[in-house]
């Protein structure tokens, strides 16, 4: 019998009892007052009051306890019926379950009823992962501890012209050495009148452009500090990098300083073109080699700022994102995809910055297509080649026409991607030596292993037959 079941029966039984008992005490009670009426001072009514009195303190006394009971009912233990478990709904049946008699204790029906059931309880995370991820995140404590001493707020301003409407602006930049060196991004100081220099610890200093390159998109900026406010960046190695290798982004987007984001390297081996407007027609236009391709979130103010690995050496310098989404004001905002200027590159440029203000670029000058794969037009060019630099044109009077190189010809243009491509040049294959796999490729060898008088061999595909040609390095355009 259930618990309800089981009150509703003993409550009635008693509710019966009570009314039964407070009729006969009223009965007592006229008895008593017939008595004293028809025998007010007999001997006799003496014992018979006194029997009644009892009779009533004892119906009294049963009347007390029956109200306490009802208001402490429970059915006996044997009849109690505890439910094994429920359903994941918000719904429940009682199941039908035997009581230690054997007996089935819920006769009838299942009655349905409102239940409340818990969710899941969450697992511990085990001892050993725990101790994991507490060394992953000291390991970002750490590095950030390390390396934001050394990363710095820049702030520049722009004077107006007739020509142009002053402004500022906010970016990053990074200490190399104890002398005041800063390595940022070029266009983050470029026509800049002022640049303020601001430290993690509090510290401000003027600073003044060492020297700028637009092709890399780097600059050298110095501030004269003493060697103890300074605290130099570690340079790492980007030549060995993978896709899938853990990154973190220190720097300042939208002006708040000191932050720090974490991703992946996506890609290797992007391209951007440079940030200067001295590519013209005659010297064709330039690309920035070997990018690095990011998820870290980078926004504007982030340009400059060092890209780090996980063990918080630098490998690259935040320099651009993509992005379709914009914020209040125009500015492009992160969507995932952000590039950085590889580390080896700041090695080479950053040197040459510090002792000459500028870089000497080697140079070729042959035009060709980014991203083009030979293989894709394999049937047109009527070679089997699939690795290569198709020579589209080459510059008049640059290096490559002097040595002899052949640029394509116009009454063989075909489209490849929506772009016209003329047919007919000859195909690098390779570079002193070295297999050449695209134009990218050529650029980075070329651009990090020569300098300007330099003589290298490249090896061509000419009308179908291999060959080399020797090229005296020229020097690029400015």
């Amino acid at each position: 019998m259930k618990e309800w079941e089981w009150e509703g029966v003993m409550g009635g039984c008693l509710r019966l009892l009570n009314q039964f008992l407070t009729i006969y005490m009223v009965m007592v009670q006229q008895g008593l007052k017939k008595a004293d009426k028809i025998r007010p001072n007999s001997a006799v009514r003496r014992p018979v009051v006194m029997n009644n009195r009892k009779i009533l303190v004892g119906i009294t006394l049963l009347m007390l306890i029956s109200l306490g009971c009802g208001f402490t009912l429970r059915p006996p233990a044997f009849l109690s019926s505890t439910p094994q478990s429920a359903s994941p709904t918000s719904r429940a049946s009682v199941p039908q379950e035997q009581g230690s008699n054997g007996i089935d204790s819920t006769a009838g029906a299942p009655q349905v009823i409102d239940v409340v059931t818990p969710g899941p309880t969450p697992t511990i995370v085990s001892e050993g992962d725990r101790q994991s991820i507490d060394q992953q995140e000291q390991v970002l404590i750490n590095l950030y501890q390390r390396v934001n001493p050394g990363v710095v707020f820049i702030a520049v301003t722009v004077a107006s012209t007739q020509d142009t409407q002053g402004g500022s602006g906010t970016g990053s930049g990074f200490v190399i050495d104890k002398q005041g060196h800063i390595v940022t991004n070029n266009h983050v100081v470029a026509n800049a009148d002022t640049i303020e220099v601001s430290f993690p610890d509090g510290t401000t200093a003027s600073a003044k452009v060492i020297g700028r390159d637009t092709y890399s998109d780097l600059a050298v900026i110095k501030v004269d500090l003493p060697a103890d406010k300074l605290t130099p960046v570690e340079l790492g190695d980007s030549s060995n990098l993978h896709p899938g290798q853990t990154v973190i982004a220190i720097g300042n987007p939208f002006g708040l300083a000191g932050t720090m984001t974490k991703g992946i390297i996506s890609a290797i081996g992007r391209t951007l073109p440079e940030t200067s407007d001295q590519s013209s027609s005659t010297t064709g236009s330039f690309i920035n080699p070997e990018i690095i391709q990011t998820d870290a979130a980078i926004n504007p103010g982030n340009s400059g700022g060092p890209l780090l690995d996980s063990h918080g050496r630098v490998i690259g310098v935040n320099t651009a994102i993509r992005s379709s989404s914009t914020i209040v004001g125009g500015q492009a905002s992160n969507s995932g995809i952000g590039f950085a200027v590889p580390v080896n590159t700041v090695k080479r440029v950053a040197p040459a910055l510090i002792a000459d203000g500028a870089l000497r670029y080697p140079y070729l000058g042959i035009t060709s297509r980014d991203g083009l794969k030979l293989s894709s037009i394999a049937d047109q060019l009527g070679v089997d080649v699939k690795d290569g630099v198709l020579v589209i044109e080459t510059i008049t009077g640059g290096p490559a026409a002097k040595a002899g190189l052949r640029g394509g010809s116009q009454d063989r243009t075909i489209t490849v991607q929506g772009a016209p491509i003329q047919l007919g040049g000859d195909i690098i294959i390779t570079f002193n030596g070295k297999t050449v796999k695209d134009y990218n490729d050529l650029i980075s060898q070329l651009t990090s292993t020569t300098k300007p008088g330099d003589v290298v061999t490249l090896g061509i595909i000419r009308d179908g037959k291999q060959q080399e040609i020797k090229v005296t390095v020229g020097e690029r355009p400015r």
